[in-house]
């Protein structure tokens, strides 16, 4: 199983919108943007709304069928670790394979040793195509990159061995994730890490760092753009030389998570598509749950209601709704309205503060990213928040679409 080139990761959290989605991604392939759709679903968050891996398979094998969608697609179990996959063994197709805990715990000395003696490339003045100037790494600077990142590498092994013993080799596709997690990786950093996973044989089709700056969930990006833009280019670089070095899959690309909503990087990552040739997979998650209230509060009546009920709650839980996620969110308690002067909105009011529009002087970001964690409040609600789905659906589904097509895919695969 090969993915291909590139590929949009679409969430569901709560299993009503996959046919949406998938509209946006028909949209996209009738303008000329070869991208498949990738369902992911992590175990928090099945566990959260009390659902089953399962379940995310079903709702886009029902999408797949009911829009006619003749292209592969793949269903992801998100962030995975040896001790929640099982669940996921039988219903996935795709596994990110999630090793950010395992970042810093010390290797052992000998290995480290050992797998710079296999690698004495890794040391000294590297040259590589598409990166300006040599890449300097002394012994000492990949002992300590090594000593970072070995445990986590070796982990992502187990995991993978273990995806395969059920499976079977090349039946899947496969993801390694480090970026949850408090330090960026460097390019230098990351030859090194793909270095240590062809010694595990991973056949890692998409590997996603931490980069420079904050991606948090549902908003901008905040960081340097252009240093992103170099770091970027530069993993591409490493990642090309690294199918070269090491024999990794040849269709190795980057993955962007938290990449929902990323409006101002979005044009450097596109030229950098177009520059190098190089694939790219981006997860765009939670952002279809946002627009889902979007839709509630835009069909006014009971879903307007609804979606301020929410607020109230999730206002109610913050600390406890925003403890999971501190590390992916940035939450301004003088900028979140009361729940009073919420429960006074006009359905306007409400979409305006919501919705991703950066230009609209009534966006607000905190207002937006704490509802992006309050997901939970929801699914308390059980059939009141099912059933609301299911009577607003226009308003919900056109929101889904549009809010994918033109505020994500449009900017990133398509000419201007």
């Amino acid at each position: 199983m090969k993915i291909e080139k590139y590929s949009f990761g679409v969430g569901d959290r709560f299993a009503h919108q996959a046919k949406a989605q998938l509209k946006a991604i028909q949209l996209g392939a009738e303008a000329g943007a070869d991208i498949v759709p990738v369902w992911n679903k992590s175990h928090r968050e099945h566990t959260t709304i009390g659902s089953e891996p399962p379940s995310l398979r079903s709702a886009a094998d029902e999408a797949v069928q009911a829009l006619g969608w003749d292209r592969n697609y793949y269903v992801d179990a998100d962030h995975i670790n040896l001790d929640i996959v099982e669940g996921f063994l039988d219903c996935s197709d795709f596994f990110t394979i999630d090793v950010a805990d395992y970042i810093g715990q010390a290797a052992d000395p000998a290995a480290v040793s050992a797998f710079l003696d296999r690698h004495p490339e890794l040391v000294g003045s590297i040259e590589i195509p598409g990166i300006d100037g040599a890449i300097e790494i002394t012994r000492e600077y990949a002992e300590g990159v090594a000593n970072q990142f070995f445990k986590a590498v070796s982990e992502a092994g187990r995991i993978y061995r273990h995806i395969a013993e059920r499976k079977g080799e090349g039946n899947f596709v496969t993801e390694v994730s480090m970026d949850e997690t408090d330090a960026p990786q460097t390019p230098p950093d990351m030859l090194i890490i793909l270095a240590a996973i062809a010694d595990e044989k991973i056949p890692v089709q998409t590997i996603a760092p931490k980069f420079t700056g904050r991606f948090n969930k549902g908003v901008d990006y905040v960081g340097d753009v252009g240093q992103f833009e170099k770091e970027f280019n530069d993993d591409l670089a490493v990642i090309a030389h690294a199918i070269a070095q090491y024999g990794l899959p040849d269709n190795l690309k980057l993955s962007v998570h938290s990449g929902s909503d990323k409006f101002s990087i979005y044009a450097p990552i596109k030229r950098a598509l177009k520059d190098t040739g190089a694939g790219l997979h981006i997860k765009t998650a939670g952002t279809t749950w946002l627009e889902e209230l979007i839709g509630l509060a835009e069909a006014d009546g009971d879903g307007l209601v609804l979606a301020k009920d929410v607020y109230t709650q999730a206002l109610e839980n913050k600390e406890a709704l925003c403890a999971p996620y501190a590390s992916v969110i940035d939450v301004d308690d003088a900028a979140l309205p009361s729940a009073e002067a919420v429960a006074g909105w006009t359905a306007r009011q409400y979409v305006n503060a919501l919705r991703h529009d950066q230009g609209c002087p009534e966006f607000n970001p905190s207002f937006r990213q704490l509802l992006h964690v309050g997901y939970k409040v929801a699914a308390k609600l059980g059939d009141r928040y099912l059933n609301m789905l299911v009577e607003c659906e226009e308003s919900i589904t056109r929101n889904v679409c549009t809010n994918l097509f033109d505020r994500h895919i449009q900017p990133l695969f398509l000419d201007d």
